[in-house]
């Protein structure tokens, strides 16, 4: 197994790693909205905090020798599923490749953020 670590994601706050790489393909952790230069949490709606959960998750994919043309299956998370339709216009800008998916509400995410994504994608 090869761990990923990039400086263009926010770092992991707790005992994980960014990615990781094993059998040819590369398991993201969930990123959440986190601008990673400032270490906060900036956007305060969902169209706002998905652009930097996917600004995120590109620099970790591309750090792990992938991108998300090479997505095979996402999960999503959403505080409210009342953002579901707002997540998605963003969500298909950057997923255009349509991998599988699972998108569920949750009760509470880490820092009160309102969306987490996770990947597992084909690394060449």
């Amino acid at each position: 197994m090869n761990k990923i670590s990039t400086n263009k994601a926010p770092s992991a706050i707790g005992p994980y790693s960014q990615a990781v790489v094993h059998a040819g393909l590369v398991y993201t952790s969930g990123q959440i909205a986190i601008n990673p230069e400032t270490g906060n949490v900036e956007a305060k709606d969902i169209v706002g905090q998905t652009e930097q959960v996917m600004k995120n998750l590109g620099a970790v994919l591309e750090a792990s020798g992938s991108s998300f043309d090479k997505a095979i299956k996402t999960t999503c998370f959403l505080a409210e599923i009342a953002d579901f339709g707002a997540f998605n216009e963003v969500y298909g800008r950057y997923f255009s490749s349509k991998p599988a998916r699972s998108c569920v509400a949750v009760k509470d995410l880490p820092k009160g953020v309102l969306v987490e994504v996770e990947v597992i994608a084909i690394v060449d």
